[in-house]
């Protein structure tokens, strides 16, 4: 194969190149977004809800034109980056700390689970990982889901889910999928980028409760927002800090460890602590689905 870059999961061949460049000498007066939404259109190339991957897409011209494999027409307008104008998630220092003690079957009838993205509780949801989660807050790239655990109108607990990483031996090797399928499939897998109990909740048994009923309702409600489900969820635990408790008693499973070199590592050796990377199988057949290269 005359494969000339891979990018996101898309191998570009030859052909590719030679079919990019008639598409930009054909539509001299096209922008860059332009030339994206054609080349989506052209290749059928879109997300799993259907809408195309224009900025996916444009990062691969991108990558073309500085490789001179292509020569992009100049840039025309720089629009604002949303996240840079973001505004910073509040502090929630001020939050009513009284302990919230008892059973957890005391407790469980009033527990809510509320999925808060793009809903007016967002920032609260922000704001709370920023001041109580030991890793702070970082804006979620890509698909991903923001729920607030209430008991009441009290906050208990967070959940943040984003999506996975490409490359994670530990994980890729329990799956069992090729390459290729995992190119094509990485988007079923949910990441739990954050777990936060809040500091004056003491319930014995909590955090292993949520978690299996945030697991059941997950794929429902990826599907819900994003037009497909989620196959297999996974989630990292720096054995420095904790043990994992919490996510073995939920039956999460032990898959291995992180080489604690990060994917853009360039030397090869270590430069983090190394992660236990634990999952959990969100459908009986999740290696079949997974595997799918239909």
């Amino acid at each position: 194969m005359d494969e000339i870059l891979a990018y996101r999961g898309r191998r570009v061949t030859a052909t590719d190149v030679a079919f990019i460049q008639h598409l930009i000498a054909t539509h001299p007066e096209a922008s860059r977004r332009a030339l994206s939404q054609k080349l989506c259109t052209a290749w059928n190339w879109t997300q799993p809800n259907g809408h195309p991957r224009d900025m996916v897409c444009r990062g691969l011209m991108l990558a073309l034109h500085r490789a001179d494999h292509i020569h992009l027409p100049p840039v025309r307008h720089t629009p604002p980056n949303p996240l840079a104008q973001r505004p910073a998630p509040p502090s929630m220092l001020s939050i009513d700390r009284t302990p919230v003690r008892g059973s957890l079957a005391e407790l469980r009838p009033h527990l809510v689970f509320r999925q808060v993205r793009r809903t007016a509780d967002e920032p609260r949801f922000n704001g709370l990982i920023k001041t109580y989660h030991y890793l702070g807050y970082t804006q979620p790239v890509g698909e991903h889901l923001k729920y607030l655990v209430l008991a009441g109108d009290r906050p208990v607990a967070c959940f943040a889910w984003s999506s996975a990483p490409r490359h994670l031996g530990p994980r890729d090797r329990f799956i069992g999928w090729s390459p290729e399928a995992r190119r094509r499939n990485i988007g079923l897998v949910a990441y739990n980028s954050r777990f936060l109990i809040l500091p004056w909740v003491e319930v014995e048994h909590l955090a292993s409760h949520l978690l299996g009923r945030m697991v059941r309702m997950l794929p429902r409600q990826w599907r819900h927002l994003y037009g497909h489900g989620v196959y297999f969820a996974e989630t990292f635990v720096d054995p420095t800090r904790f043990r994992g408790t919490c996510y073995r008693a939920a039956n999460w499973i032990f898959m291995g460890r992180t080489t604690g070199r990060g994917k853009d590592d360039q030397t090869g050796r270590p430069n983090r602590s190394r992660k236990d990377v634990l999952g959990y199988p969100l459908h009986k057949a999740f290696r079949e689905r997974l595997s799918e290269m239909g």
